[in-house]
């Protein structure tokens, strides 16, 4: 039961309601004000919002205070991610503060749970089909236990991050039972339809998402003689956003997980979350609408929470999660930046920056509005090639051959390549083949190992390293999936579980290496090299205040095609990033570093100076400079 607000509480929402009121009604004016429920959603949206932050934690309000008087928070140098899977990093809720030393050891500031919520029986998309958002899953422990934990994050100054669904509930839902059950106000909470005319029309112009196991995007049900739009799978029933009842159920929820200690809500699958006949569904103008409003509510009630939204899209669709327009600002803190991890993988295969540094420079700005990105080189998820055909000509490619040749690569079958990966979704129409792989397979570890070649494996931890070090300085939070700083492999055991067999993701979704990690400051052997190397990284980031998120990043054209280059331009003075991504030496000339900034010629990365040889620096194979 919520506990009554004092009258300083009362002043304090009304203060923040005033604050974000007009990045909310106009929102919610466009989307819902033709309905004649509009008054009474409003009504009811304020019952919630002032329910929520009564119920707030005082702990949590005083953060919420911190964080109003230091926005810029998620963007300091200090911040850095770790993701894992809570069963297969910890065991348990219960078990996971015991691996916190652990996680502090790498300088990890941001911890991200995979789904966690309480998923359907079986095949559940790895978490993401969520039958109950207010329950944990009970494999992991109880909502009283990620409470708990959030309580010890804080205490070490980590942030929490949970994903919430937000495109589709499981179809053993509560609301997705009482509609199936004929109740007419939770159907309308899906999209149903009793005839199959109006899904066959909009699947003129939807692109499949899971062509293999989940072909199509909608589902039959004879028995209750309904089609229901299922875009990931059967078990995954999209919502109604054009009900407004679904956003009043959703903004609870998130509220009820923000009160929980949840500091970041990574919004699953948002770009899906609008219908328009005759278009692919994804985008569309009011799921930026939606976004900013969620993103205001959380600013009344929870302030201290921010928004990761996760829309794995080609560049120019991306950059409105983080804010354009009338959105500038007000909608998602954090997005994923796929382009870049999409095309440092493009590079390594290549040995070759040019497509690259054409991307990065065309699509994206050099500072964005109260945002900041999420970088990665690898998640839970497979690898999509989202290279337009018009970049693959900008540089006198065919689109279609280049992405057909990084699936090649990397699934190990093209001549010379150093990766072994494996295919996900292969689509015979398009010709679009997606990678499985970890980190450390795709980088050339596992068939280094495999073959005896050592050359070929110490190429393959210095690529781990070279990825680590480009993330750690580009902009935004690094993100480190679970294992990758041991250099993991593939997990092929995933093969022998039914639930997992057809997917081939879970082939880099490993359980935890405990033994490697306990040899981590010991041993010589490549997991410990690499566990020492991130951890190096990590700590000369923290201690680069140049790399705030908010610090422009622009991306230089580098006089070689091998180099990558970004500078950071902060008011104390550039940091310019370079990458060598060849196994060859290259030579870049001192004249052409000092006309973009560099003065110092000292590494902030090694924290040491860097020699001019007869007016050029040397760069190794594999090299990564951060030079003041």
């Amino acid at each position: 039961m919520a506990r009554k607000a004092s009258s300083q509480d009362d002043e304090i929402f009304d203060l923040r309601l005033a604050r974000s009121a007009p990045d909310l009604w106009p929102m919610l004016e466009a989307l819902y004000g033709h309905r004649t429920d509009y008054a009474s959603f409003r009504d009811r949206l304020l019952e919630v919002l002032r329910a929520a932050w009564a119920a707030r934690p005082a702990d949590l309000k005083r953060l919420d205070l911190q964080r109003d008087l230091e926005p810029d928070w998620f963007q300091c140098a200090d911040r850095a991610g770790y993701v894992f899977y809570i069963d297969r990093f910890a065991g348990t809720l219960r078990d996971l503060p015991k691996k916190l030393d652990y996680l502090a050891d790498l300088g990890i500031s941001y911890v991200h749970l995979m789904p966690c919520l309480k998923p359907r029986p079986g095949d559940s998309d790895g978490g993401y089909s969520v039958m109950d958002y207010r329950a944990i899953n009970p494999a992991y422990g109880t909502m009283r236990d990620l409470k708990t934990v959030a309580g010890k994050l804080r205490a070490r100054g980590m942030n929490l991050c949970v994903d919430l669904v937000l495109n589709h509930t499981a179809k053993e839902h509560a609301w997705a039972e009482a509609a199936r059950a004929g109740d007419p106000q939770y159907q309308d909470y899906y999209l149903m339809y009793d005839s199959p005319d109006q899904p066959k029309r909009f699947e003129e112009t939807l692109v499949e998402v899971f062509p293999d196991n989940a072909p199509g995007s909608f589902t039959h049900y004879p028995d209750i003689g309904k089609w229901v739009w299922t875009t990931f799978n059967e078990h995954q029933w999209d919502l109604n956003w054009a009900n407004p009842a679904v956003f009043l159920e959703i903004t609870d929820i998130m509220l009820f997980l923000a009160n929980q200690g949840v500091d970041v809500l990574r919004l699953d699958a948002v770009a899906f979350m609008w219908k328009r006949m005759g278009t692919r569904c994804q985008s569309e103008p009011e799921v930026h609408m939606l976004l900013q409003a969620l993103r205001a509510c959380s600013r009344i009630a929870a302030p201290a929470v921010i928004h990761l939204e996760e829309a794995i899209v080609a560049p120019a669709e991306m950059l409105p999660y983080l804010g354009r327009g009338q959105h500038d600002g007000r909608e998602g803190n954090l997005a994923y930046h796929n382009s870049l991890m999409v095309q440092f993988w493009g590079a390594l295969a290549t040995r070759d920056t040019r497509l690259m540094t054409h991307v990065l420079r065309s699509h994206f700005p050099a500072t964005l509005t109260n945002a900041t990105y999420a970088t990665y080189l690898r998640c839970h998820d497979d690898i999509g090639w989202a290279i337009t055909d018009e970049d693959a000509a900008a540089l006198d490619l065919s689109g279609p051959a280049h992405r057909a040749y990084l699936s090649a690569f990397y699934e190990g079958d093209f001549p010379g390549s150093f990766a072994q990966g494996a295919p996900f979704q292969v689509n015979e129409a398009t010709g679009d083949k997606r990678i499985s792989g970890s980190l450390a397979a795709l980088a050339g570890l596992e068939r280094a190992l495999a073959t005896g070649d050592m050359l070929a494996a110490e190429y393959a931890l210095q690529r781990i390293l070279l990825g680590h070090a480009l993330i750690a300085s580009f902009g935004g939070i690094p993100l480190i999936y679970m294992g990758d700083e041991l250099a993991m492999l593939n997990d092929h055991s995933y093969l022998d579980l039914p639930d997992h067999a057809h997917d081939s993701r879970w082939l880099h979704r490993p359980r935890m290496d405990w033994a490697a990690a306990a040899t981590r400051h010991s041993a010589d052997t490549h997991a410990a090299r690499c566990f020492r190397g991130v951890q190096h990284i990590l700590r000369r980031r923290a201690a680069t205040p140049a790399l705030h998120g908010a610090t422009p990043t622009e991306v230089l054209e580098a006089p070689l095609p091998g180099i990558l280059a970004v500078a950071r331009r902060a008011p104390t003075g550039v940091v310019l990033c370079l990458f060598n991504v060849t196994e060859r030496w290259q030579n870049l000339p001192v004249a052409w570093l000092r006309d973009q900034g560099v003065t110092r010629f000292h590494d902030a990365l090694s924290d040491a100076p860097v020699t001019d040889h007869d007016g050029q620096i040397v760069l190794p194979p594999h090299a990564r400079v951060w030079l003041l």
